[in-house]
């Protein structure tokens, strides 16, 4: 179907798809999701499974191994991490991209799992808790608030937080509203073990009289005529009072005691308290909000604060609601400020097009380009993408590409038009001319973005609507030059284009002629030419030693974070003392507007790349929010000196977000084997390695070794008075953290009733020597003293990690400030693969060298692919292999431009570099394409060889420079952008060097390739 005729004689037809166009590119601007990062599919599942009162390593051999053992033969596994800690077995899978593709599918790996799970509890020990899965690991709480009140208890702000909750997981677009750093309270029964050993008291006895007055049992129904009503007493304990008012009997002397008089019956937090958060130094709660699959976060961000608005006068006076982190206002701005460079790079292109092609050719072209937009956000909404850096960046990058192919159509119906043809035939003959030629370079350079569009690699997911947006607005392109083009060029060229273009005409002949003798020149001393082209690649691939080298940038955020570690067993309330300490003298610091903390653990998942650190009390986290992104980088280096001069015990990390898939520690060394003393030797070596580098927060992941106390029970002793192992363990278990023995029910709040030793008995040197054991066959408590021979203090590992079932720890470090993380890794390197392993151990390298290297080596494993596509296309269209070797030859001299630019503006070349300069792979096809087939129709025509290279040389200069200098100027506003700086770069620089040598060198190759002589040429 010849698309051009159709378009111009179905003129009605034609004006209604534009206008179509426009409108359906404007709706399906503002029904676009919008995000701040790209939403990929988090293909994580975590299983937690309590051991109480397990080391580390009998959690790891009884526990985390046997799930290990099932999660295994699960099909389409990628990984499976576990740490193993006293008392606890966390085991984090994680499934291929190629085996759960769509979450309906990953929603099928889940569902497999809870099955492997289930069936493997029978064969866990007898006391382990059953086994927890979360399959949500990767739900990002967008907007992430903080709730605080003046003059209130935690309980009461609690409970207005709860109030909030309910009210705002109804506001459509929310998926789940969850709440963190709530207070839990118990009940503490705590009594003298003397006397409650002299009456002959044991907790169970306690626990039988609660469970009798507390159980939620049926009480049946009675018929009254024809109506049966539901018989339901009063629960009799509802409040402490009750509690200290119910009466113990001893079973062998028959006297009875009111509980509150042989023990002390108290409501308070739970002890040692757990995750607590403090906003700007008051406790607060916070309150996390997801958005539905495929939401729209600024749309949810707006409901989400209109409802807050309107429940303002229910807010109790006092109580403050403090955004820590609202991807809503974010993703708008980053939204706004993205459609501004696209405006910007619209203007820039437009502009450029007015001045080389004139008033009228230059308003078409910009006519031309609204309308490609407004097609290529249609393609978008219809597949699926969504409105973030990402696909917004790949529209700028595509803006001065979008017009390549229409330009070749205008311009050659220009020159059509001002030597006496008509609009209409003249824009026909030069689509039917060139659409196939147009086509083939068009899909070249769509393939050169394809190995990001198809990586296998997480990174590969995260950018890969880069890909799929430049395939929609590229094939669109072209589509729209091939088909609405000449029906716009007849509405604008009419007879006087001739006249009104004599003067750009006489100035273009000037450059021209200068650029024809420079190319006659250049063909007379073709292998000169070629030499010092071939020099001029080699110093450029030379110069590369002088970029810098990076994966992904910093973030823009204006908010930094310490993360802050004691060593393991400390108390969260010294971890959180100190933490207060720091967030004070932080608050005080110059450009710091505030600080959120929490203690004994990491965050909500208030952000893509970022992963919260699991429970722990002697951990905590700050998120210092600044003025700007500026003040950063001025606070690094003073808050570490003042943690390392104040905090000296402590260990920490001060770091800023990072773009891109999260990765932890710039530099990570993973040792697997099978002995942790031994795992622990390497671990230390290497650390000794980044400290004599000059790296910082350097530490490992299995953290120091904890001290326990190993009670060494006199077993014959023990069995003569009817005690076991396990009656000692709970003994102890009850005597410093408690028995339950109950629970009180508040309203929608179950709390656990504990009974326990008065604090004097708990807290002194001799409280491990007042424990007593309840003995069943005496019926009376005995001293612990009778069956423990001896308390030892022994160390144990704190944490226990494996991964795919082998023990493996990292040593990791960060560069220090103004260093390359690659140039520290690079000294790092050789000295830690230098160091002999045992046999049976292995070093693999993670952070970000290895996340580089995975990133890749899954472009890797696709470019083959890729680029055998792209010269298939090339040796398909011109059905030869002598054009298609002239113009790859050519694809080489980007690296020129490359390499100058990014080492004279020390941009490293990052993940986005190297995608920019596989995409110029594809620019520098098509324009080379384009130089070629007008040479080789020139010379089918009859034309003499050598005038026709020059010819089709000069005629291809203002096309081919105009695609480089639109493609070029359209992505310079991303240069301000950290994330597209190094991609800008390299387009730019690369782009402009590669189009200036390859408008010598294409027709340098063809007359060497073909053998085209100086003599043959017209007089």
């Amino acid at each position: 179907m010849d698309l051009a005729k159709f378009a111009i004689t179905k003129r009605v037809i034609s004006g209604l798809a534009t206008f179509l166009i426009l409108v359906g590119g404007y709706t399906a601007y503002n029904l676009l999701p919008r995000f701040e990062d790209p939403e990929f599919i988090i293909r994580q599942a975590q299983v937690v499974t309590p051991y109480q009162g397990a080391s580390s390593i009998e959690v790891a051999e009884e526990v985390t191994d046997p799930l290990e053992n099932a999660l295994q033969q699960l099909q389409g596994v990628k990984e499976i991490k576990s740490i193993s800690t006293p008392g606890k077995s966390e085991i984090t899978i994680e499934f291929e991209i190629a085996a759960s593709k769509t979450r309906d599918q990953l929603n099928q790996r889940f569902t497999q799992l809870r099955a492997k799970i289930s069936d493997t509890q029978s064969r866990l020990p007898p006391n382990v808790s059953p086994s927890m899965v979360f399959d949500d690991f990767g739900d990002v709480y967008a907007l992430y608030y903080a709730i605080t009140g003046d003059g209130y208890t935690l309980n009461e702000v609690h409970e207005y937080a709860k109030t909030l909750q309910k009210e705002l997981v109804l506001v459509p677009g929310v998926s789940k509203a969850v709440l963190q750093g709530m207070p839990t309270q118990a009940i503490y029964v705590e009594y003298t073990p003397s006397r409650v050993a002299q009456l002959g008291i044991s907790s169970g006895q306690i626990a039988q009289v609660l469970g009798g007055q507390n159980l939620v049992t049926s009480a049946g129904e009675v018929e009254l005529g024809t109506t049966r009503i539901r018989i339901k007493p009063n629960s009799v304990i509802d409040s402490v009072a009750n509690i200290e008012a119910l009466r113990i009997t001893d079973s062998q002397s028959g006297v009875s005691y009111r509980l509150g008089d042989i023990a002390t019956v108290v409501q308070k937090d739970i002890d040692p308290p757990a995750k607590s958060i403090f906003s700007n130094g008051k406790p607060a709660i916070t309150l996390g909000i997801s958005n539905v699959l495929g939401g729209n976060v600024v749309d949810m961000g707006t409901a989400i604060r209109a409802r807050i608005a309107e429940l303002e006068q229910r807010r109790p006076q006092g109580i403050e609601l403090k955004a820590i982190s609202d991807q809503g206002a974010t993703v708008k701005v980053s939204v706004d400020d993205f459609v501004m460079n696209v405006v910007i790079a619209l203007v820039i292109v437009v502009g450029t097009l007015l001045v080389f092609m004139g008033l009228r050719s230059g308003i078409l072209m910009g006519g031309i380009l609204l309308v490609t937009v407004a097609g290529t956000l249609i393609g978008m909404y219809v597949g699926g993408l969504q409105m973030q850096r990402i696909s917004l960046g790949a529209l700028i990058i595509a803006l001065g590409m979008l017009v390549d192919n229409a330009i070749v159509v205008v311009e050659g119906t220009l020159v059509r038009v001002q030597k006496g043809e008509d609009a209409a035939s003249a824009s026909i003959a030069i689509v039917n001319q060139t659409k196939w030629p147009l086509l083939g370079g068009t899909v070249v350079g769509i393939l050169a973005f394809s190995p990001i569009g198809f990586s296998p690699d997480n990174t590969g997911e995260y950018a890969g609507s880069l890909f799929w947006t430049i395939l929609i607005s590229l094939m669109f392109s072209w589509l729209v030059a091939v088909w609405l083009t000449p029906y716009f060029c007849t509405l604008t060229f009419g007879k006087s284009v001739a006249k009104n273009n004599v003067q750009v005409d006489a100035k273009e002949g000037v450059i021209l002629g200068a650029y024809r003798r420079f190319l006659v020149a250049a063909i007379k001393v073709r292998w000169v030419a070629v030499a010092l082209v071939v020099l001029l690649f080699a110093s450029a691939v030379y110069s590369f030693a002088a970029v810098p080298k990076g994966f992904f940038p910093a973030s823009t955020r204006p908010q930094f974070v310490v993360d802050y570690y004691l060593p393991p067993g400390t108390d969260v309330r010294k971890t959180a003392k100190d933490l207060q300490q720091v967030s004070e003298w932080l608050r005080e610091q110059e450009g710091v507007t505030g600080t959120t903390t929490a203690v004994g653990g990491g965050h909500l998942r208030f952000m893509l790349p970022y992963i919260g650190e699991s429970s722990e009390a002697s951990y905590g986290q700050i998120l210092i929010d600044v003025e700007n992104l500026a003040v950063i980088d001025s606070l690094l280096t003073p808050v570490r000196n003042h943690l390392s001069e104040t905090l000296p015990e402590s260990n920490y990390k001060v770091w800023k977000f990072v773009l891109g898939p999260a990765s932890g520690s710039k530099i990570q060394a993973r040792f697997s084997g099978p002995e942790p003393a031994v795992l622990r030797e390497l671990a230390k070596q290497a650390k000794e390695v980044f400290h004599e580098e000059g790296a910082i927060a350097i530490r490992d992941d299995w953290r120091e070794q904890i001290k326990t106390i190993q009670p060494v029970i006199n077993e014959v002793a023990a069995r003569q008075v009817g005690l076991s192992a396990e009656d000692i363990s709970k003994a102890l278990q009850g005597h410093f953290s408690g028995t339950q023995i109950g629970v009180l029910r508040e309203g929608e709040e179950l709390r656990k009733i504990l009974f326990r030793p008065a604090e004097a008995f708990r807290t002194s040197p001799e409280a491990l020597s007042s424990v007593r054991v309840f003995s069943n066959s005496l019926g009376e408590s005995i001293p612990i003293n009778q069956v423990v021979d001896r308390f030892d203090v022994v160390f144990d590992d704190y944490k226990v990690r494996r991964v795919d079932r082998k023990l493996a720890i990292i040593a990791q470090a960060d560069p220090a400030d103004g260093v390359n993380s690659y140039t520290l890794y690079e000294r790092i390197q050789p000295k830690l693969e230098a160091m002999v392993l045992p046999t049976g151990y292995h070093l693999e390298w993670l952070g970000e060298a290895g996340d580089s290297a995975r990133a890749q080596k899954g472009l890797g494993s696709i470019m083959p692919l890729g680029f055998g596509a792209m010269i298939l296309v090339v040796i398909l269209l011109f059905n030869a292999y002598r054009q298609p070797l002239v113009i790859w030859l050519t694809v080489p001299l980007s690296i020129v431009g490359v390499s100058y630019g990014l080492a004279t503006f020390q941009s490293p070349l990052d993940f986005m570099g190297i995608l920019a300069a596989l995409s110029l792979t594809g620019m520098m096809v098509k324009n080379a394409i384009v130089l070629v087939d007008e040479t080789d129709s020139q010379i089918a025509a009859g034309k003499a060889r050598m005038n026709a290279v020059l010819d089709s040389a000069v005629s291809r200069v203002r096309p081919v420079v105009l695609g480089m200098v639109t493609t070029v100027l359209g992505v310079a506003p991303l240069l301000p952008d950290p994330f597209f700086r190094s991609l800008s770069i390299v387009i730019m620089c690369g782009l402009s060097f590669a189009t200036v040598l390859t408008l010598v060198i294409v027709p340098v190759l063809y007359t060497i390739f073909f053998g085209v002589k100086s003599s043959e040429c017209e007089a």
